[in-house]
C-alpha cells in the first residue's frame, strides 16, 4: 500500500532493474512500480542476474512490471507467471488484440508508444479496451528508451480516457518542469537512465530526493492543501490558550517528520493491511443504482475493524503517540465510533485510555459505551451544555491542559493546527483506494460524484482528498438538518452558520448574534457538532464542494431503503449521505461514489424504536 497522505500522489515507476542489492535499496523508497526488462537487446536486460528471489525483495505495494518487445504470447505469459509479475509493459508492435489477451490473463497492461509531432493520438482508441495504461516515450529508431526527452506539449493533443505514464529521459533536474506540466490523464512518471550510476544500477539516494521534492511541489500547488501556518484559505490556525501552547507546538514539530519517516509508513501500512482490514471494498449497489437510474458505488468503511472509518485515523495517531513517547491517551467521541477505535488501538499498544463522551450520547450509544469499557477504556460522561460531542471535546481539552504529558487523539478534522491536516492525511487512504478501485473497475479513476456526510468531517475529508484538484469530480457534503434547517433544532452548520472560532480553529459554526455557540441537534450522535473542520469551511466558501442537508426523517428513511434493497444497515451518520440521493438528479452513465462511513449496529436501538412505532 502506498503512502496515504499526499494529495493525488504522482505514481513513480523505476525501470531497468536487475541487481538484487539495488532492488533492496529501492524497496525502502516510496515507489509504486518496478520495471524489469525482458528484451535481450537492451543493456538493462535482466539476463541471469534476475530471479524470483530478487523480485521478492520488493514490498507487495510495489507493482512488478515486466517490459517486453514483440514477445510471443505463450512465452510472455509464462515469464509473467514465473516471476509473479503484476503488470506487462509492451514496447513493440503489439496489436490491440494482443493487449486484450494479456489483460484477460490477469495482468495490468501498459502499452508504450513513441511520440513526436506527427503522432496520431486518435489511433489509440482501438487500444483502450485492452490496456490499463499507456506510456508515452521519445520516438527513436530503436525499441525502448533513448534517455532523451520529447516535447511534452505534444500531449495536449491526447484527449483519450486512458491514463498514461510519462517517460523519456526524466532526470533529477526535472522536478520544476514536471510540476508545471499538467494533464488530467497523467498518472505516473517512468524513470530510468536519468538516475543511473551505470546501466541497471540506480542511484537510490538521488531517486529518494527527487520523489520527496516532487511531492513537496505537488502539495505547494494544491490550492486546497493546508499552508505552513495551518490555514485552508482563511480558515484554520491554532487559536489556543497559553497553557496548551507547549502541547500543540510539540505536535506541530513532530507530526510531519514522523508521518514521512520510512518506519512510520511501513508500520502504518502493515496495520492497515493486517489489522484494520484494508483495502475496504468498493461495492456496486445494483438495486440502489436501478432505483436512482445511475451507477452507485458504496465505499465500505463499515467493513473495517471496529465498523467505521475512524480506525484509519486512530491507528496512525497511536503510532505517532508511540514514537513521541506518550503513555496516556485522551479522546473525545460523539457516536462512540472514534471512542471504540481509540480504545481498540490503546488495547493493542497497551496504553492508558480515557474517552470523554456527552452524557446524552452515553445514553443513546450504549452498545459503543459497552465496547469501549470491554476494551479497557475509562469512559467519562460530559454533563455540561447539551451533553453531546462539543461538550465532550471541551472536557478532553481541559484534561490535556491538566495533563500535558498525555496525547490527545482527536477524532475529526477539527481543533487547532496540526490536527485538521493530520487527520485528513490519515483518512485520505479512503480516496486513494477509491481511485485505484474505480480504475480497475471502469478504466477511469474519477467518478462524477463523491458524496459523504459531514459533522466535523473526517470521513468526507478522506473521501474527497485525492479529488480536490479534479474539477470534473463533484464533491457533495451532507450535513444533518435535524428537525429542519429553520427549526432551531439542527446541525446544518454551513447552511445557517457564520465565521467564528471553536476548539482552537477558525471555521464556520453555529452561533447567536452575540457570537455564543448555539447547541446543535441531530438524531445522529456523530453529526451534532456546531462547527465543521476548516477544510470543509474552505471548500464551502470557495464553491469546490456542494453542501446539502438531510433531516432525521430523511436519514431514517434512507437507512431503511439501503437495508431493504442491498442488505446493508448503515450508521445513522452514513444514512444522511444516502438521503440526498432522493434530492439529486443523475445521468444514466454517471458514476456516483458514496462513502458508507460506518455500520448501523450502534444505532439499532434508535432504528427499532422508530420503525416499530
Amino acid at each position: 500500500m502506498s503512502c496515504p497522505y499526499k494529495a493525488k500522489k504522482m505514481k513513480i515507476k523505476v525501470c531497468g532493474l536487475k541487481y538484487k542489492k539495488n532492488i533492496q535499496e529501492l524497496s525502502q523508497l516510496p515507489i509504486d512500480y518496478a520495471g524489469f526488462i525482458f528484451y535481450p537487446k537492451s543493456p538493462r536486460y535482466v539476463g541471469t542476474e534476475f530471479n524470483t528471489e530478487s523480485a521478492s525483495a520488493l514490498p507487495k505495494s510495489v507493482h512488478k512490471v515486466g517490459v517486453f518487445v514483440n514477445t510471443e504470447l505463450d512465452e510472455l505469459l509464462q515469464i509473467g507467471e514465473q516471476y509473479q509479475l503484476d503488470a506487462i509493459q509492451l514496447h513493440g508492435n503489439e496489436t490491440p488484440k494482443f493487449c486484450k489477451q494479456v489483460k484477460s490473463a490477469g495482468f495490468e497492461v501498459i502499452k508504450a508508444f513513441q511520440v513526436d509531432e506527427n503522432f496520431q493520438f486518435e489511433n489509440l482508441k482501438t487500444y483502450e479496451e485492452g490496456c490499463n495504461y499507456f506510456l508515452f516515450d521519445t520516438k527513436t529508431k530503436n525499441y525502448g528508451g533513448s534517455g532523451r526527452k520529447f516535447n511534452w506539449n505534444i500531449l495536449k493533443n491526447y484527449k483519450g480516457k486512458t491514463q498514461f505514464f510519462l517517460s523519456g529521459g526524466i532526470g533529477a533536474q526535472d522536478n520544476e518542469r514536471i510540476n508545471k506540466f499538467t494533464h488530467d490523464k497523467l498518472y505516473a512518471l517512468d524513470v530510468n537512465s536519468g538516475f543511473e550510476l551505470e546501466p541497471a544500477v540506480k542511484n537510490a539516494d538521488q531517486i529518494e530526493m527527487f520523489v520527496e521534492k516532487l511531492e513537496n511541489l505537488e502539495m505547494s500547488k494544491n490550492k486546497y492543501a493546508v499552508d505552513e501556518r495551518g490555514y485552508y484559505g482563511e480558515f484554520g490556525g491554532a487559536y489556543i490558550p497559553e497553557l496548551l501552547r507547549a502541547n500543540v507546538d510539540e505536535l506541530q514539530e513532530n507530526y510531519l517528520k514522523i508521518l514521512n519517516s520510512e518506519q512510520f509508513k511501513k508500520d502504518y501500512s502493515r496495520l492497515l493491511d493486517n489489522y484494520v482490514g484494508r483495502p475496504t471494498p468498493l461495492t456496486k449497489a445494483g438495486n440502489l443504482s436501478k432505483r436512482y437510474g445511475t451507477n452507485i458505488y458504496l465505499k465500505r468503511e463499515d467493513l473495517t475493524h471496529t465498523g467505521a472509518h475512524k480506525i484509519n485515523n486512530t491507528i496512525g495517531q497511536i503510532l505517532l503517540a508511540k514514537y513521541m513517547g506518550k503513555k496516556r491517551i485522551i479522546a473525545e467521541t460523539g457516536a462512540g465510533q472514534h471512542g471504540v477505535a481509540t480504545a481498540t488501538v490503546c488495547a493493542l499498544f497497551n496504553l492508558e485510555c480515557i474517552v470523554y463522551m456527552g452524557a446524552l450520547d452515553v445514553e443513546r450509544q450504549a452498545p459503543n459505551v459497552a465496547r469501549m469499557k470491554m476494551l479497557g477504556a475509562k469512559v467519562v460522561p460530559a454533563i455540561s451544555g447539551n451533553q453531546t460531542l462539543k461538550d465532550a471535546t471541551n472536557e478532553a481539552i481541559r484534561d490535556w491542559i491538566a495533563n500535558p504529558e498525555s496525547f490527545y487523539l482527536i477524532g475529526s478534522v477539527v481543533g487547532p493546527h496540526p490536527y485538521p491536516d493530520l487527520v485528513t492525511r490519515l483518512q485520505s487512504i479512503i480516496s486513494e483506494e477509491i481511485r485505484e478501485q474505480l480504475e480497475k473497475e471502469n478504466g477511469n479513476s474519477n467518478p462524477n460524484y463523491v458524496i459523504a456526510c459531514v459533522g466535523g468531517g473526517s470521513n468526507a475529508a478522506g473521501a474527497f482528498y485525492h479529488y480536490l484538484d479534479e474539477k470534473d469530480v463533484k464533491l457533495v457534503a451532507v450535513e444533518a438538518s435535524g428537525m429542519g434547517v429553520e427549526s432551531g433544532e439542527t446541525a446544518a452548520t454551513i447552511t445557517i452558520g457564520d465565521v467564528g472560532f471553536i476548539h482552537g480553529s477558525k471555521t464556520m459554526l453555529m452561533q447567536d448574534d452575540d457570537g455564543q455557540i448555539t447547541e446543535p441537534y441531530s438524531i445522529s450522535a456523530g453529526l451534532d457538532y456546531p462547527g465543521v473542520g476548516p477544510l470543509h469551511a474552505h471548500l464551502a466558501v470557495s464553491g469546490r464542494a456542494e453542501f446539502l442537508s438531510a433531516t432525521d426523517k430523511e436519514a431514517l428513511d434512507a437507512a431503511k431503503v439501503l437495508a431493504e434493497t442491498e442488505g446493508i444497515i448503515p450508521a445513522l451518520e452514513s444514512a444522511h449521505a444516502l438521503a440526498v440521493l432522493e434530492k439529486m438528479e443523475f445521468k444514466p452513465d454517471d458514476v456516483v461514489v458514496l462513502n458508507l462511513s460506518g455500520r448501523g449496529d450502534k444505532d439499532m436501538e434508535t432504528y427499532m424504536k422508530v420503525f416499530n412505532d
